[in-house]
């Protein structure tokens, strides 16, 4: 039997784990974060500008889309 992993069975696998990130992402925006809207600091508009940026990077990656 052949046990070894493919490269399609890590992808798929790996693929799975993102779309579960996603949506948990999701979950905490549609959340704000955790954040009340009326206790938002400047710190929370950098976190999130770091969030935004990463974003665009994982879109230039895979698509291009980045601004």
């Amino acid at each position: 039997m052949n046990t070894k992993t493919t490269a399609i069975d890590t992808y798929l696998a790996r693929a799975a784990a993102i779309h579960i990130k996603l949506a948990r992402l999701q979950l905490l925006a549609d959340d704000h974060f955790g954040n009340h809207p009326e206790a938002i600091l400047w710190g929370h508009v950098g976190d999130l500008g770091r969030v935004d940026q990463a974003l665009d990077d994982l879109l230039a990656i895979f698509d291009g889309l980045a601004k």
